[in-house]
């Protein structure tokens, strides 16, 4: 159910990004969700603050539709319990400060 719902939300985020991805999130909002569920475990993984994640150079989110289904998987996967525009706020502070998708 979890993985259904995890590929739900993504597809809903992906199919909204063609325009001007994650326009609609806050990254105020993202940033503040970011800092609290996601540093930790980035730390454990890359080391540093974190950030090396979304800057390393074999990095696998290369899309802003990729974005939006990663965030939704770790979501899922973490038991965060994020609601989808928890996860575009997240997206949207992610894309502004990392990856820069159009």
């Amino acid at each position: 159910m979890r993985t259904l719902t995890a590929l739900l939300c993504g597809a809903l985020l992906a199919g909204s990004v063609h325009a001007a991805p994650f326009a609609k999130g806050d990254p105020r909002i993202g940033k503040t969700l970011h800092d609290k569920a996601c540093i930790s475990c980035h730390v454990s993984m890359v080391g540093g603050d974190g950030s090396k994640m979304y800057t390393r150079a074999d990095r696998k989110v290369k899309t802003a539709q990729q974005l939006a289904a990663r965030i939704s998987v770790c979501n899922t996967n973490t038991g965060t319990g994020w609601f989808p525009e928890d996860e575009l706020n997240v997206a949207a502070y992610l894309n502004q400060q990392y990856y820069k998708f159009k």
